[in-house]
């Protein structure tokens, strides 16, 4: 009798041991594969025959280049970065005009000094009132030298000062190819490459004023009166900008963006081509290179909304999987890999867990996009019954 009550006793002991046991946490088992390649095979793009360039896609990165690139002369196409350090130095946003700057004998001397070079130069006078926008437009649109330096003036100082700047951005754009000597580059010692260019207009064009300024036409400043954007191709083939570069014994360049519809979507399209015969020449082959980047362009969704990502299973037999909140839409090349990786909660379900309930999110990484996407429980978990706390053997 002793002996029934005394093996009831650790009986009934080892199954309050086993129900007060720690619910173990349940770990998600991914459902997709850590890598996809885009379907397709990456085309022939029409690079010009002569000189360089390369092109990129808004967020998904470069997408090739002509693989002869040299750092030759960038021309005017140096004011891009001219632009941008005045932008990041003095900001403006969409509608502001800036400070005013009074033009002094040395911005005229200036004007005079580049005129006698037969350099692009937009007119000025001693006591020229110019707003800061008023000087990026004269700078961007006609390509004037002079007001570039004007400019550089008024932000630093002095044009060595400026220069100085402008390199030290460069070095931390990573732009390895770019040494800047002036900053009109009416001096062939500053050189750059397409690739470091097209990565220098990348940044430049989120700025909304500097984007604004390179898609006018037309200008109308106080004492030059209208001038007129040298960039022959804005408004065609989706062309919104940047700015062309020519005068030198190199060759014409052209650093452009373009806004070009893919499956239904608006995507944009960056590209640089340096060394060409002519600025016709330029011209002809971005519209070239925008052609046939569209049509090998694609917008597919990676990721749909409610799109099973992983499960979670519980040793009690309850599951739920993960899933995307949201829609993933990405533009993609052909021969791309698509790497995706799942970061999610090891969870203790010790009281019922509501559907709905963000618990991880899936690291997508195509190019130059990367996207945390938001992974929720689909159906409610349950914490386990009684019999199975009491029950279970291990875990």
């Amino acid at each position: 009798m002793r002996v029934g009550v005394a093996l009831l006793l650790i009986v009934v002991a080892l199954a309050a041991f086993n129900y007060l046991r720690p619910i173990p946490a349940v770990a998600a088992a991914p459902l997709l594969p850590p890598t996809d390649t885009v379907p397709g095979t990456p085309p022939t793009l029409p690079w010009p025959s002569h000189g360089s360039g390369a092109v990129a896609v808004a967020n998904l990165g470069f997408i090739g280049s002509s693989g002869n690139e040299q750092a030759m002369p960038a021309a005017s196409v140096t004011k891009v970065m001219t632009a941008l350090i005045v932008l990041e130095d003095k900001p403006l946003k969409k509608g502001e005009t800036g400070p005013n700057v009074i033009l002094t004998d040395a911005d005229v001397q200036s004007y005079q000094s580049d005129l006698n070079d037969k350099q692009s130069v937009v007119k000025v006078e001693a006591g020229e009132t110019l707003t800061e926008f008023q000087l990026l437009q004269g700078m961007l649109i006609p390509s004037a030298n002079n007001l570039a330096e004007t400019i550089a003036r008024w932000d630093a100082g002095s044009i060595d000062s400026f220069v100085a700047k402008m390199n030290a951005r460069a070095a931390a754009l990573h732009l390895t190819h770019t040494k800047l000597a002036d900053v009109s580059g009416a001096s062939a010692s500053s050189v750059s490459t397409p690739t470091d260019l097209v990565n220098l207009g990348m940044v430049a064009m989120q700025d909304d004023v500097f984007a604004e300024v390179v898609a006018m036409g037309q200008a109308t400043l106080p004492v030059a009166g209208t001038v007129y954007n040298v960039n022959a191709l804005l408004g065609q083939s989706g062309i919104l900008g940047i700015k062309t570069g020519s005068g030198l014994n190199t060759g014409a360049n052209y650093l452009f963006a373009a806004n070009v519809t893919v499956d239904g979507h608006t995507i944009v399209l960056y590209g640089c081509v340096m060394g060409q015969s002519t600025l016709a020449a330029a011209f002809a082959t971005a519209t070239s290179l925008i052609a046939a980047i569209s049509s090998a362009l694609h917008v597919r969704r990676v990721i749909a909304r409610n799109q099973s990502i992983a499960t979670y299973t519980t040793p009690w037999g309850e599951q739920t999987d993960l899933v995307s909140a949201v829609d993933v839409d990405l533009a993609e090349w052909p021969g791309m890999v698509l790497r995706q990786r799942l970061t999610a909660n090891s969870i203790v379900i010790d009281q019922p867990l509501p559907p709905r309930t963000r618990e991880g999110t899936e690291h997508v990484v195509l190019g130059d996009y990367t996207v945390d996407v938001p992974l929720v429980t689909a159906d409610q978990l349950y914490p386990p019954g009684r019999l199975w706390r009491l029950t279970r053997v291990r875990f």
